[in-house]
């Protein structure tokens, strides 16, 4: 993947990132993701034991969810841009849903001692395929001027 270089002058409040569309979420995909991070709760892989605990089926990690938006950041405005990145969860992933993280622009700060780089913070927030919020958040990401 090719990654964006955008500068604090490319970007304005209401400026909305490109939206970021991952493919549908598969069981594979959450057997990767407990293997990277070492999070091997069976309710994210056993459909019986997430049957027997209430939750219906299997659901993804939040914090894949989480990775996915950050992903989009990274992806808009380039890598090693994020200074801080928080997000609540807002509904469960599941087996199948296609997830759209978008933002926008909320505020820009320029440098401190008039050198530096200028702070933009984002709100962000991803989606699935039926336009509801599975996660929301905030980033801080620092840009470089042209100049």
């Amino acid at each position: 993947m090719k990654y964006a270089k955008v500068y604090a002058e490319d970007v304005q409040i209401g400026t909305e990132m490109p939206a970021l569309v991952k493919p549908p979420v598969q069981q594979i995909q959450l057997t990767r993701y407990a293997g990277a991070s070492g999070d091997f709760n069976p309710i994210h892989q056993d459909a019986a034991f997430a049957k027997a605990a209430g939750m219906g089926d299997v659901f993804a990690h939040g914090m894949l969810s989480m990775g996915f938006v950050a992903q989009s950041v990274t992806d808009w405005l380039g890598v090693g841009t994020v200074r801080k990145i928080g997000v609540r969860f807002a509904a469960l992933v599941r087996l199948g849903d296609v997830i759209t993280c978008r933002g926008r622009v909320v505020a820009k700060r320029p440098p401190k001692e008039g050198d530096g780089p200028h702070l933009v913070d984002l709100e962000l927030w991803a989606e699935n395929q039926k336009g509801e919020k599975v996660v929301t958040g905030k980033a801080t990401a620092a840009l470089a001027s042209r100049g």
